[in-house]
C-alpha cells in the first residue's frame, strides 16, 4: 500500500497529515503507530485525517495519537489541520470550522499563525495534594478537550518529566482513562513555561496546545493574570492563550500559534 503523507509541526508537537476526505483510508492502530515510529515510520506525535464533515461544518478532523489510539482533541494538531485542510481546498480560506470528538473548533489563518476557537473547558477539580513518583505535589486538573494534570513547580529544568509525568498519567485519581501530565513555572507575570508528558505518546514532547490551554486558565485562577496569557513550550515557541470567565466559567478560549509545514511524501504500508 502506497500512502501520501504532509509533515508539519506545530510548536515543535509534530503529525503526519493524511487527506481521507474519499473515506477510502482504514488504518488499524498498529499502522498508525508504525507511522509514528521514528526509527521505521515517518516520526510523529500523532496522526490527523481530513474526512469529510458529519453535521455541517467544513471537515471532520480524526485524530490518533502515536500509540495509534484515537484521541477527542489536540490543540497543536488543530492548528496544523486547519492550514492542511485549507491546503486541499480549490481556494484556500483565512478561515475553517471542523468537527472533532471534542466538539466543533473554528480556526482562523493570518500570516502564517493559526488561532484556534477551543471548545469550552470542563471537569475543573480544586487542587489536591498527590504523591507522585514519591515527591507530594499539588495537582490542578481541567479538561481542554482531553484531560490535563497540571503542577505549578519553583524549576522547571530540574522536573524529572519522564519519570513524574507518567506516575502523574497512570495515577490512580485520573482512574481509568488517566490523563495528560503538566509541569508549570511563572517566569514573569502574564508568562509562563511548560512542559508536558503526553498520554498515548508516553513520552515527553515539544509541545501540547491542550495542555497549554489548560497551564493557562489554571494560572489565571491562580494568580487571576488577564487574558491573554503566553506560554513558552519545550520546543521553543510562545503560545497565546485567550479567554472570557463568565459567571465564574472559562468561554471563548483560543490558542494561536504557528502550524508549519515540514515535508510531503509517500510511504509504503
Amino acid at each position: 500500500m502506497q500512502l501520501k503523507f504532509t509533515k508539519m509541526n506545530g510548536a515543535g508537537n509534530d503529525f503526519v497529515m493524511l487527506d481521507n476526505r474519499d473515506r477510502s483510508l482504514s488504518l488499524d492502530p498498529s499502522r498508525i503507530a508504525h507511522l509514528c515510529d521514528r526509527h521505521r515510520g515517518i516520526g510523529a506525535d500523532g496522526v490527523l485525517m481530513v474526512e469529510p464533515s458529519l453535521h455541517g461544518a467544513d471537515f471532520l478532523m480524526r485524530y490518533y495519537n502515536a500509540d495509534g489510539g484515537e484521541a477527542e482533541m489536540c490543540g497543536n494538531g488543530a492548528r496544523c489541520f486547519a492550514r492542511f485542510a485549507t491546503s486541499l481546498q480549490a481556494k484556500p480560506s483565512e478561515e475553517v470550522s471542523f468537527e472533532t470528538l471534542a466538539g466543533l473548533i473554528r480556526a482562523q489563518i493570518t500570516d502564517g499563525l493559526v488561532t484556534i476557537a477551543m471548545s469550552d473547558p470542563h471537569s475543573h477539580r480544586p487542587p489536591e495534594t498527590l504523591d507522585v513518583a514519591g515527591e507530594e505535589m499539588e495537582v490542578h486538573f481541567l479538561n481542554t478537550g482531553v484531560p490535563h494534570a497540571v503542577a505549578f513547580v519553583s524549576d522547571l529544568e530540574a522536573v524529572d518529566v519522564r519519570k513524574a509525568g507518567a506516575a502523574l498519567r497512570y495515577h490512580q485519581a485520573f482512574a481509568p482513562k488517566g490523563t495528560n501530565a503538566n509541569f508549570v513555572q511563572t517566569i514573569e507575570p502574564g508568562l509562563i513555561a511548560i512542559r508536558t508528558y503526553e498520554r498515548g505518546v508516553e513520552d515527553e514532547t515539544l509541545a501540547c496546545g491542550t495542555g497549554v490551554c489548560a497551564a493557562a486558565l489554571l494560572y489565571h485562577l491562580k494568580s487571576q493574570t488577564p487574558s491573554p496569557i503566553s506560554v513558552k513550550v519545550r520546543g521553543g515557541d510562545t503560545l497565546q492563550v485567550g479567554f472570557e470567565k463568565v459567571a465564574g466559567n472559562f468561554r471563548k478560549v483560543t490558542l494561536t500559534g504557528p502550524a508549519d509545514f515540514v515535508f510531503a511524501g509517500t510511504i509504503t504500508l
